[in-house]
């Protein structure tokens, strides 16, 4: 059997599937939600409210400040180690979601114009993202460092299934500002999750008597967690709020539902890599490590390439699925195809260069392609307008893969040219 034939019969396919149940799960109710939302807001609230809660989704990943993964790694190593951050962990992910609640304010008022737009809405999906999802965050990891990957990522999903009933509610009663009703619903599924969340614990969270800001040395240690949060979901997250900024709030809300259908579709590829990392992370510095990293980039290409295919081919479906009100989604959607190959690609090379070592590498190229899709958005909708996002995501996305794979392969080059 070859080595490619051995991958696919292996751990990490059995592992991708079960990873991909998991996942599909979440896909589920998030593309549920997407849709309830987007037909209950149309296109022009829907561009608003996809803008400001991506903006609020990308500052709150700077929240925990990386207090989650250092939870995470520390309870892996001992569970009685949570008495030592969680006394730590708590205040700094209030102070930084406090701090970045004022600097979402500032760019929502100032900088996207969304006058509109009630302030509580705003201050709502604001404290969800910047407050209350960072603290069920480390809820979330604490599970996870003790072994029960599983309940995790239900867990994880949590809050998300309840936006999703209250989406259902809302677009059943229709109220008359539907906007506003949902961030109220979006912010007590946050709050809600956070009271399963707590439940759920194996012991009560240390008294607020307990509490202390981080010295310098634990700010440190968490600084290259944070910079990675933010830098994976920058590309995933600016575009709808750049759409917001640069194109007509209907139109926004065409593109960011188009994308959110984009973004969607690669969860296999997660799912591939999720599973692949615990063998990256034993063998990726060993030269025979050649054959997973060709299957896993073989497969995420095969995919892209397919999925892409269908994809484009299924494109008008969603004028049916979305309605009169998002007539042209299906343009949008068989444009960003273009990028869904590469988006499969990004996601590889990001985490194997994670399982390398060079987590700082994927900080650089995930940077470079967040410039891009800013300068890009800015030129291209200014010269083509409605299609000028889509094709600044195309060309984001591509940079990535691109200066991903190049990445990957020096370093595997290097590598193996030192155990020579």
């Amino acid at each position: 059997m070859n080595p490619l034939t051995r991958h696919f019969k292996g751990p990490i396919a059995r592992g991708t599937v079960r990873t991909s149940v998991v996942l599909g799960l979440r896909l589920v109710v998030q593309a549920g939600t997407l849709l309830i939302v987007a037909r209950m807001l149309g296109p022009g609230e829907f561009g608003v409210f996809a803008g400001v809660a991506a903006l609020a989704v990308l500052l709150g990943t700077l929240s925990t400040f990386g207090m989650h993964l250092v939870l995470l790694g520390e309870v892996s190593k001992d569970p009685a180690r949570r008495e030592e951050v969680l006394p730590y962990a708590i205040p700094a992910t209030l102070l930084c979601g406090s701090l970045l609640l004022g600097i979402y304010w500032i760019i929502c008022r100032w900088l996207l114009d969304v006058q509109s737009i009630a302030i509580g809405t705003l201050l709502l999906i604001g404290v969800a993202e910047t407050l209350l999802q960072p603290l069920f965050s480390l809820m979330v990891s604490e599970h996870h460092g003790r072994g029960r990957v599983a309940r995790s990522q239900l867990l994880n999903i949590l809050p998300f299934t309840l936006r999703l009933a209250a989406a259902g509610l809302i677009f059943a009663l229709k109220p008359g500002q539907p906007l506003l009703v949902y961030a109220y619903g979006y912010a007590a599924a946050s709050l809600l999750a956070i009271s399963c969340g707590a439940f759920m614990l194996p012991a009560a969270w240390p008294s607020w008597r307990r509490w202390y800001l981080p010295r310098q040395r634990k700010w440190a240690e968490a600084f290259g967690y944070a910079v990675m949060n933010i830098s994976r979901a920058g590309p995933t997250e600016l575009d709808k709020t750049l759409a917001l900024r640069l194109l007509p709030q209907g139109v926004a809300g065409i593109y960011a539902a188009g994308a959110r259908v984009i973004a969607a579709i690669a969860t296999p590829v997660t799912a591939m890599m999720l599973s692949a990392l615990p063998r990256l992370f034993r063998e990726g510095h060993k030269p025979e490590s050649g054959a997973l990293l060709l299957w896993m980039y073989a497969a995420a290409s095969i995919y892209g390439v397919l999925l892409a295919g269908m994809l484009w081919l299924a494109a008008p479906v969603f004028d049916i699925i979305f309605g009169a009100q998002y007539h042209g989604i299906s343009g949008i959607i068989r444009l960003l195809c273009l990028a869904v190959p590469a988006l499969s690609l990004r996601i590889v090379a990001g985490n194997t260069l994670m399982a390398l070592g060079k987590p700082w590498m994927r900080v650089a190229f995930e940077a470079a392609g967040s410039a891009v899709l800013l300068v890009a958005a800015v030129l291209l909708t200014g010269k083509f307008h409605n299609i000028g996002m889509p094709l600044a995501l195309i060309c984001a996305e591509w940079v990535m893969a691109c200066t991903g794979f190049v990445m990957t392969l020096k370093n595997k080059t290097k590598t193996s040219e030192a155990q020579s």
